[in-house]
């Protein structure tokens, strides 16, 4: 959810092959996929209209408190009677959550939308290539580093520091990746899911109410924050779970690469943010590379947060 409150529902589900599929479920497979990143990239478009009220603190405070209210009603979790690795998963992984969703937002403050999705989609595509041992793997590695090098600072006027939050949170979502897939063999549905947004939000707190102050208690802004939250989490979360069922695992990584360009397309019709010929070229370099590194790839599929 890009939370980004996400889960890992690949490491319980068998998924069946997208070629398999008749027509119609192909197109409904597909459909589902892209629904639910454009949600995610609309929930983030909205998110930047609270900057100037809270700041990306107070909006990232408002989007996972809002998550773990949502997560907590659904899932209803419960705290391990003692402490115990499950739990310290949990806690490490509401650690990471809120240092990947500030870490976006801090980004999304400085960079275009589509560019900060991109620097941040590094984290998945580590973990793919990390869990590959073919040498071709090197080619995808290769297109993701001219793409990212397009990108940077030296090759045009980009936010340097906006850069570094964006590749921040994609460090944040590779760890993400790897917690998530052991709360969800250690929880039940998404309850470890849920405590580790809790954990996340009161994490956030501190800089969040720093960065909006009494702001945070405006309806108008409490009305934002939630449609944020639900745009980015309970909304994807639920189109992820319904077509994770439906196709394997490499096509979802394939479908899920095109977030980038996707990112890029929300930003230019809502935030009208146009890019560069060349960060254009960047762009299409690191979804080809994510498409290519996340279809083959051995690990867990990242499903946002």
């Amino acid at each position: 959810m890009h939370c980004r409150g996400r889960t890992a529902a690949w490491t319980r589900r068998r998924s069946a092959s997208l070629g398999r599929l008749g027509q119609a479920e192909r197109a409904t497979s597909i459909g589902l996929v892209i629904g639910a990143v454009a949600s995610v990239q609309l929930g983030a478009a909205v998110a930047t209209t609270l900057f100037d009220a809270l700041g990306p603190s107070g909006a990232v405070l408002l989007r996972t408190g809002f998550a773990a209210v949502i997560l907590v009603a659904i899932w209803r979790p419960a705290l391990p009677r003692r402490a115990s690795a499950p739990l310290r998963d949990a806690v490490l992984l509401g650690l990471t959550l809120a240092g990947m969703n500030l870490g976006f937002y801090a980004a999304l403050d400085r960079i275009p939308l589509g560019i900060a999705v991109t620097l941040e989609f590094t984290g998945p595509f580590a973990v793919a290539v990390a869990g590959s041992r073919r040498g071709s793997d090197l080619v995808w590695v290769a297109l993701a580093a001219a793409g990212i090098l397009l990108l940077s600072p030296l090759h045009g006027s980009l936010d340097g520091l906006g850069a570094a939050f964006a590749l921040l949170a994609g460090a944040c979502w590779a760890a993400y990746i790897v917690l998530t897939a052991r709360v969800g063999q250690a929880f039940e549905g998404g309850r470890g899911l849920a405590l580790a947004m809790v954990v996340a939000a009161l994490v956030l707190v501190p800089p969040g109410v720093a960065g909006g102050g009494g702001a945070l208690g405006r309806p108008d802004l409490l009305a934002v924050g939630l449609a944020v939250a639900v745009l980015s989490s309970a909304i994807p979360y639920s189109l992820e779970l319904e077509a994770l069922r439906r196709v394997r695992k490499g096509t979802f990584g394939v479908l899920m690469s095109l977030e980038p360009a996707v990112a890029a397309l929300v930003g230019l019709v809502v935030l009208g943010q146009g890019l560069s010929p060349t960060e254009v070229v960047a762009i299409a370099l690191v979804v080809g590379a994510s498409a290519g590194a996340l279809g083959t790839a051995a690990a867990p599929t990242p499903v946002e947060a």
